[in-house]
């Protein structure tokens, strides 16, 4: 696939360059610690970010000036991120309990524990925010806070891949079988077709602004991001889709983590859900109706224009996303 960077003639920018330090690390997955500015850290509660199993941490970290890790980080947060790394074929067996309670179990109690602090403010993006749901739900006692950033909790949601994903002409089983690790260009086919006019628009979009820096940087960087995705764990990927997708089991009550119910009910702790007018991956509709199923009296959502990524690292972001999830922790810690 030509990548518009090279399109342009322009080398890709720099990302991820906030600094930070590898705190633990297990298998394939680490935990990054970002370093604090001298001033040091302002609020005592540390921040987990929890990134989707499929695209890589750094979306959250894109460049400086426009990166969500180093906009917090500026304003005093302990900030822990993480790195789900690459899986390899041996991982194909990795499940979904292997991910969501015990790898994602020890980031958190390792983030508190390298802070010094009771309890994490947790936030998932996207399905790291399912996987964080979910976790809350079997150990709310972890989390100090759950921000669910345009994360699917409701599958059956009436979006384009929640019907590709159930249709019976899908055989999981048997991608799983040929492939082991589902292959990220399988995935990211399945995005593209969502609009598959998205990559001649925006290069329409950005032809006369090449002159713009500044833009082109942005631009590229989310570019780059966008084509360095990762496989999925084979077990853990047929769970997710059997069971999530299909089966709709957690909003069904059915959903188990290790053995333990997984109810949304169960959850009590703070909890802010982000959702998106134009997201055509996570619809509103799928993000939002956690907060109906969740038991705690502290919940909040924050519903605005745009779309699954370019909502989230926008320079709009900046200024308004980015500063209420700031004050959402700030008023608990």
């Amino acid at each position: 696939m030509i990548s518009l960077a090279s399109l342009f003639g322009r080398p890709p920018p720099a990302v991820g360059q906030t600094p930070s330090d590898v705190v633990f690390a297990e298998n394939k997955w680490r935990l990054l610690r970002y370093r604090p500015r001298s001033e040091g850290v302002a609020h005592a509660t540390p921040v987990l970010l929890v990134p989707s199993l499929i695209n890589r941490h750094y979306v959250l970290d894109l460049l400086p000036g426009k990166s969500f890790v180093e906009w917090f980080v500026a304003r005093g947060h302990d900030v822990f991120c993480i790195d789900w790394g690459t899986p390899g074929d041996e991982d194909r067996y990795l499940t979904f309990d292997d991910v969501c309670d015990r790898y994602l179990g020890r980031a958190i109690e390792r983030t508190r524990k390298v802070a010094g602090a009771p309890k994490a403010h947790v936030l998932g993006y996207c399905l790291g925010g399912t996987l964080a749901a979910i976790h809350a739900s079997v150990h709310p006692e972890r989390f100090a806070s759950l921000t669910a950033l345009a994360a699917p909790i409701g599958f059956h949601d009436g979006g384009l891949l929640s019907a590709w994903t159930r249709s019976k002409g899908f055989d999981v089983q048997a991608v799983v079988t040929a492939t082991g690790n589902v292959p990220w260009q399988l995935m990211q086919s399945a995005f593209h077709l969502l609009r598959p006019t998205l990559t001649l628009s925006k290069a329409v979009h950005v032809a006369d602004k090449l002159w713009d820096d500044e833009l082109m940087n942005g631009f590229l960087a989310l570019e780059t991001w966008g084509s360095d995705n990762v496989s999925f764990p084979g077990a853990c990927y047929q769970r997710y889709v059997d069971e999530l997708y299909r089966k709709n089991a957690l909003l069904a009550g059915t959903f188990t983590l290790s053995g333990q119910p997984a109810r949304l009910e169960a959850i009590t702790c703070p909890t802010l859900a982000v959702t998106f007018q134009h997201d055509n991956i996570v619809p509103p509709e799928s993000a939002a109706v956690l907060l109906e199923r969740i038991s705690s009296e502290d919940k909040h959502r924050i519903h605005l224009p745009g779309g699954h990524v370019g909502a989230v690292v926008s320079k709009k972001a900046a200024q308004g996303l980015w500063p209420a999830i700031a004050k959402f922790w700030a008023d608990r810690d």
